[in-house]
């Protein structure tokens, strides 16, 4: 998976949680004409998307985590930063709110989902070195 954008502030990656992933899946395809790729992890199943025969993936589809249980299903864009640990602290300093603490995605990046001052979700993402 490599991002589309790795420029400090530059949108990178869309990513839909659903209740559904199989469903959301198969109309995505139809509607759109992506393609798919499954990435099995632990817990669940992430499927990339591609548009216009792209390897390169420009997004995923992923169930509701547990730990977001009732939330509605939803797309979620990612916002590259330089650092995500000091961009989620920032965000907060400036009246945000901190929804998932600074992780890591193995062979990916460390990532987090903040809220702005007025509700909005975005997650910011620091993409790893690819050596």
């Amino acid at each position: 998976m490599e991002p589309s954008e790795t420029k400090h502030g530059q949108f990178s990656w869309n990513e839909l949680v659903t209740t559904d992933p199989a469903a959301a899946t198969n109309f995505y395809t139809e509607l759109f004409g992506w393609t798919t790729q499954d990435f099995p992890m632990p817990e669940f199943t992430y499927t990339v998307v591609s548009a216009g025969g792209a390897n390169t993936g420009q997004g995923g589809i992923m169930p509701i985590p547990p730990s977001a249980k009732g939330m509605p299903p939803a797309w979620i864009s990612y916002v590259t930063v330089d650092n995500a640990d000091t961009t989620a602290q920032q965000a907060e300093k400036l009246g945000g709110k901190i929804v998932v603490p600074p992780r890591d995605i193995p062979g990916v990046g460390r990532f987090a989902v903040i809220h702005d001052p007025q509700g909005a979700a975005i997650a910011i993402i620091t993409y790893a070195k690819k050596q």
